[in-house]
């Protein structure tokens, strides 16, 4: 899907619609005392969408303040300072959330930030297998950045040719990302992935990162075998039990904090069209019910979450996003950044993209 949904405008017809007949003078009865406009308090104000608004401006106060940290924060190799869990993964979840702030990333304020995180997520790229290490975590959060850069960055100045492994175009390292991602899940005897791409056993939440990687792809036009969508709601099916938990790295170990991997499992049948799979209801009423539950990796939580409720139950999302703003503006440091356990940047990123699914921009986000 490439339609992007515009911030609503106002049509003058229903004011035309009520207004008395042209060219007739209003009857006493039409006539109406003006009444003074009640001023909306100061949390409506901020909190919610006002007329013509499609995004309160909470939200995009707290999504500006967290993009100048980032931009701030890109050091000269166009990645974001992660620790242990720096690589093309960080890179892209920052990427993500320049490229669904809506701004143009051609010509836009965020255009060179842009440029530098897809050059450093392609630089990493291996040219013959395509995988994007250094676990599957990474690869699929970078598959899905450079799907949604696909089509909508101009990626004729990207290419560095006096680099072999920069020498590629946007399409090319999309379907170099597929391919190894496809390998991948050919050698497990799960149809599905865990960290390495060689290995044999599976977790949903890898997984999860791999196949919607594979779904934007398809969204993109490149071509993604239905068998191996197949084989992963297959498995995401294996892993659910009845009410809606989610195993990790099997059926059986789903008990306590299945918040992320219920989101998970519930977007991953919403974007592949599988709404009609058992798996899809049970994980829907699961996070309804379960919707503020605490859980030990928070920004993680909320980045499926939110598209999952977005996906599958919007008038729940409504309500829940408008307690994630409240959340995040508590939250956020005077920096613009967000804490976690999974480091500051990826926190922020995370953070943001949850907040994202607001500007319906990404066509991973639509519905």
């Amino acid at each position: 899907m490439t339609t992007r949904i515009l911030p609503i405008i106002l049509s003058l017809a229903v004011l035309a619609a009520t207004s008395p007949l042209r060219g007739q003078p209003p009857r006493e009865a039409d006539r109406e005392t003006p009444q003074p406009p009640v001023p909306p308090t100061e949390e409506e104000d901020r909190s919610t969408p006002i007329i013509g608004q499609a995004v309160s401006r909470d939200a995009q106060e707290i999504y500006r303040r967290g993009l100048e940290f980032l931009r701030s924060t890109q050091n000269d190799r166009g990645t974001w300072p992660a620790g242990e869990g720096a690589g093309p993964g960080t890179t892209a979840l920052a990427l993500l959330a320049f490229l669904a702030s809506g701004e143009d990333p051609n010509h836009g304020r965020y255009r060179d930030v842009i440029r530098e995180a897809l050059r450093h997520i392609i630089g990493s790229q291996s040219a013959v297998t395509g995988y994007m290490g250094p676990s599957m975590y990474h690869h699929g959060f970078a598959t899905l950045a450079l799907c949604e850069a696909y089509g909508e960055v101009d990626d004729l100045d990207l290419i560095d040719g006096t680099d072999p492994d920069r020498m590629r175009s946007l399409g090319e390292a999309v379907e170099l990302a597929v391919r190894a991602a496809l390998t991948s899940q050919r050698q497990n005897r799960f149809g599905a992935w865990r960290y390495a791409p060689n290995a044999s056993d599976a977790d949903t939440s890898v997984s999860g990162a791999v196949v919607m990687g594979l779904l934007a792809a398809r969204n993109a036009a490149i071509e993604v075998p239905d068998e191996s969508i197949d084989q992963a709601v297959d498995y995401f099916g294996q892993m659910t039990a009845a009410n809606g938990v989610v195993g990790y790295s099997s059926p059986t170990d789903g008990s306590g904090d299945s918040l992320a991997r219920s989101s998970i499992v519930n977007l991953v049948l919403s974007i592949a069209g599988r709404k009609d799979h058992p798996a899809y209801e049970a994980t829907r009423r699961y996070l309804v019910g379960n919707q503020d539950a605490r859980t030990i990796w928070p920004e993680y939580a909320r980045y499926y979450q939110a598209q999952a409720l977005f996906q599958s139950d919007f008038e729940t999302w409504q309500s829940w996003n408008q307690r994630l703003i409240q959340v995040l503006k508590r939250t956020q440091k005077a920096d613009g950044s967000f804490d976690g356990e999974l480091g500051v940047t990826n926190s922020t990123s995370m953070s943001l993209l949850a907040l994202a699914v607001n500007f319906r921009y990404l066509p991973i986000y639509e519905r």
